[in-house]
């Protein structure tokens, strides 16, 4: 029963990254930072344009992802729930900083917002990844 279980759970991750493939990205670079927009299918017009300003503006940077720009961070939605609401974040938008490698805060961030969504809902997703430029 373990293994079989070990199984589905390796098929899920596989499934997972195969889709995370597919979701076209945009990357630019600001002051030292590279920054890796996920174009998910889930975001609106309006919720495209504000991350894009994220992804091209320090002063928008700041405020939504705060932190050095010489680590790593992170930002993760839930496809129900989006990125805005009432032009707002809405409650499952999580933004987390200061991590010394790409991955430790992309699951942070993405365990932080699955604690927050409807467990019905679709497993969170990552939608901005800032670094170090390489």
């Amino acid at each position: 029963m373990q293994k079989l279980l070990g199984l589905g759970l390796a098929m899920a991750v596989m499934a997972g990254a195969a889709f995370a493939k597919d979701v076209p990205v945009e990357v630019s670079t600001l002051d030292g930072a590279q920054i890796t927009l996920h174009v998910q299918p889930f975001l609106k017009d309006d919720e495209l344009k504000v991350l894009r300003t994220v992804a091209s503006n320090s002063q928008a940077l700041a405020v939504f992802v705060p932190g050095d720009k010489s680590h790593y961070s992170a930002m993760a939605l839930a496809p129900a729930d989006g990125f805005l609401k009432d032009g707002a974040p809405t409650d499952t938008a999580i933004a987390l900083s200061d991590f010394t490698d790409a991955d430790a805060a992309a699951k942070a961030v993405l365990d932080a917002c699955d604690a927050k969504r409807a467990k019905a809902g679709k497993p969170c997703v990552l939608v901005l990844e800032i670094g170090p430029k390489p």
